[in-house]
């Protein structure tokens, strides 16, 4: 059988995250599957070096304009596409899409446009889809309505991450029974602490977002780096030896050392690996973010977080555990700002407990998500049986 994992990549440590936590599942039911991934550019989201460190055979898939160009390796012969390990679409039995958070207005239409076509192509083919847990919408656009209907008609199981995001699904196909709701999937996987990290001098985690800068309207990008630097400051005067942790890029690294430049030279941690990133999260007393996965990740280990966000996705996820007063708006005055971290300060444990209860919770919804997931899988007719491609193979 070989199943395709899209939509997770190597840049954003939370889509990263994801695909660790995809594939591992997967791996312990179907130890005998073949899994592949359509590679990008080098600097770009899938590069096959990347790929092929974590076992993934190349799909033939190139998006653009609106056009599937992947279909071309259709042309090429199949003992050239064999000896270059290449698989062909038409040959993948299973899709699994891992994006977090990508079929929205605020996404564009591209996405959802995208995903319907395929989608429409993979139901031709005979090809399971499944959408694991994932922010979905608003859909206001015309274009991206028309899709996400094209879209739902042609994939087996689909799973929103939170209400609102099931809410603005249904809302425009209507409640169906592969619509169902189930948290973050990446609760499930456990970090890795990385061997060098001081545990004693870094222990409140400060997680900045560049995407609060661009996706947000222009007050929110105002005041995003100065209200950091607020909290940095307040944190190190409360001896809580706060630390910056670059999540991912460039853009969250230059905010990092802005934040640690304004209050005297905080530490930065900078961390390539997302099951590190989990670890090191995992190790603090308290974290203030803006990366959902970097939030996931704490709160999903018991620690107590506080939140900026820029979707829907943000409140849901501290609805969920039961902490909504962890979101913070940016605008916030000093006082207020002051009062949220002496909370997650002083009454760590109490809020730690709530936190841990909702965990336990949660992690069995995901599991029982997964099964879900694997009982349409099991209905594809070569789950149990060897693929022409890969029959054979030592």
């Amino acid at each position: 059988m070989i199943i395709e994992i899209r939509k997770a990549g190597f840049v954003n440590k939370g889509a990263e995250l994801m695909l660790h936590a995809a594939q591992q599942k997967l791996k312990s039911r179907y130890p005998d599957a073949t899994f592949v991934m359509a590679p990008t550019t080098e600097k770009s989201d899938h590069p096959f070096r990347k790929l092929v460190q974590l076992g993934f055979f190349p799909k033939a898939s190139l998006w653009r304009y609106g056009i599937q160009w992947g279909d071309l390796a259709n042309l090429a012969p199949r003992q050239l596409r064999e000896m270059y390990g290449v698989v062909l679409d038409k040959e993948v039995d299973v899709v699994i899409d891992a994006a977090g958070f990508a079929y929205s207005d605020q996404w564009g239409d591209d996405p959802s446009v995208e995903l319907a076509q395929s989608a429409k192509r993979w139901k031709k083919n005979g090809t399971r889809v499944i959408l694991l847990p994932q922010a979905l919408g608003p859909f206001k656009s015309e274009k991206n309505q028309a899709a996400m209907k094209t879209a739902v008609e042609n994939i087996d199981l689909i799973f929103a991450r939170e209400r609102v995001s099931y809410e603005y699904l249904t809302q425009l196909v209507g409640e169906q029974d592969k619509i169902r709701q189930a948290p973050d999937f990446t609760n499930l996987i456990q970090g890795v602490l990385p061997p060098n990290f001081d545990v004693e001098q870094n222990r409140f985690c400060i997680v900045p977002n560049c995407r609060m800068l661009d996706k947000t309207d222009q007050q929110t990008r105002d005041t995003y780096l100065p209200f950091l630097i607020r909290c940095a400051a307040y944190l190190v005067e409360r001896g809580a030896k706060p630390f910056v942790l670059v999540h991912e890029g460039q853009g969250d690294r230059r905010l990092a050392e802005q934040v640690s430049a304004a209050v005297g030279g905080i530490p930065i941690v900078k961390e390539s690996g997302p099951l590190e990133i989990k670890g090191i999260l995992g190790a603090c007393s308290g974290t203030l973010g803006s990366r959902f996965h970097g939030l996931v990740s704490a709160l999903s280990q018991g620690v107590p977080a506080l939140a900026t966000g820029w979707s829907h996705k943000y409140q849901m996820l501290f609805d969920d555990y039961g902490f909504p007063e962890g979101l913070v708006q940016v605008t916030t005055d000093e006082a207020e700002i002051k009062r949220k971290l002496d909370l997650l300060i002083d009454e760590r444990e109490r809020i730690q407990g709530v936190i841990q209860a909702r965990t336990d919770q949660l992690k069995q919804q995901s599991e029982q998500m997964w099964q879900q997931v694997f009982q349409v899988i099991d209905q594809c007719e070569r789950v149990t049986q060897p693929h022409p491609r890969t029959a054979g193979a030592a």
